[in-house]
């Protein structure tokens, strides 16, 4: 039976490779798209590169450029939002006049954290028609929220620690009333972090109750819904998710920091940081851990990809579902490709999978009714 890829044309498939946007995890999201467009099978696909930049300019630009915020070195596009003529609108002098159309077959989004993860981008190309890689809209929102993630873990049964919703409003109104809350319900020591970023952007450890004003203000200035979670004595464990309707679970790893926690610098820039992939656990863990991921998975309503984190109690041995990550980092380096080399499924292969899925999922949509009559 023919692929999903093999439907379209001969010719090779058009990806258009967005990254970068307005996020705090701007770089790392130029690092994954880097690296895919260095793996990509050539013969296979025509890649488009796309960049936003901080200030949220669309541009056709080399990630080297936009890295630099050389942001003059590429040529202002859009999206087309007219699922009829799908895809890159060139713009002509002045950004306002459409110089012409380039057609794209697939988005591949490697924008991490805010405008991309959130289902902002994945809106975008819903309306426009566009197969992309990665979880829709809603599972895409959910997964990138840390307080809705937590609270379908929570509804689908699945083990999480302690925790508690603030937002910044709340915080700055009266925070004498959410120290009280975060004393009662989640105690000391706990991490505190924007409910919308990823990559550890904003967190902070906070031992007692005066070091958390300066956890609180850390978090909420980049953004205003924060999450405060109890601190355990854990071991960190990861296991990546692949698929649709039937997704699959990879090996377990461990990732092993050698800074307090696995935070920004523990995770992009200190070299020392371990990943032991598969991780050493006992099989029954290791089994829970996929079942576990399978249903977050599930939970927040992903698809195409997902890496999802877990703790494991150092003296207890107590597993905890800690997050669900939709675009996961990206390098040949980073976890989620790992643990599918682990798993048999090499970086390109992996690309190919995920472009695959997206055309699949796609197509399934396209045979839902838009009319009644």
């Amino acid at each position: 039976m023919p692929t999903a890829l093999e439907h379209l044309e001969s010719s090779r498939v058009r990806v258009a490779v967005v990254y970068g946007g307005r996020s705090g995890e701007h770089e790392v999201s130029v690092a994954s798209a880097r690296s895919v467009m260095k793996h990509i099978d050539r013969r296979r696909y025509e890649v488009i590169p796309v960049g936003i930049s901080r200030t949220g300019a669309w541009l056709s630009v080399d990630p080297v450029a936009l890295l630099g915020d050389r942001v003059e070195a590429g040529d202002p596009v859009m999206p087309s939002a007219d699922p009829a003529h799908r895809g890159l609108l060139r713009l002509g002098d002045g950004q306002r006049a459409v110089a012409s159309l380039r057609s794209i077959d697939v988005v591949f989004p490697l924008t991490h954290g805010t405008f991309g993860e959130d289902g902002c981008l994945q809106g975008l190309c819903e309306l426009a028609g566009l197969p992309y890689v990665g979880s829709g809209v809603l599972g895409s929102a959910v997964g990138m929220d840390k307080i809705l993630m937590k609270t379908a873990f929570k509804a689908a049964g699945l083990p999480i620690v302690e925790y508690v919703g603030v937002t910044r409003a709340d915080w700055e109104s009266d925070p004498g009333a959410v120290s009280r809350s975060v004393e009662v319900k989640v105690g000391f020591p706990c991490f505190v972090k924007p409910a919308n970023l990823g990559s550890s952007v904003g967190i902070s450890k906070v031992r007692t109750s005066g070091d958390l004003p300066q956890a609180m203000a850390e978090a909420a200035g980049f953004g205003a819904r924060l999450i405060v979670e109890r601190a355990v004595d854990a071991r960190e464990l990861e296991c990546g998710v692949l698929g649709n309707g039937r997704p699959a679970a990879s090996v377990v790893g461990e990732v092993i920091p050698h800074r307090e926690f696995y935070d920004y610098e523990a995770k992009y820039r200190d070299a020392s940081t371990e990943f032991v992939i598969p991780a050493d656990v006992p099989p029954a863990i290791a089994d829970e851990v996929r079942s576990l991921a399978l249903r977050a998975f599930e939970a927040t309503a992903a698809a195409g990809m997902a890496r999802v984190d877990f703790f494991v109690g150092r003296h207890d041995g107590v597993l905890y579902v800690n997050e669900i990550n939709t675009i996961p980092g990206f390098t040949s380096m980073s976890v989620y490709p790992r643990l599918w080399e682990a798993s048999g499924l090499s970086y390109s292969e992996l690309i190919d999978r995920l472009i695959e899925l997206a055309i699949e999922r796609h197509a399934d949509q396209d045979r839902n009714l838009i009319s009644y009559v």
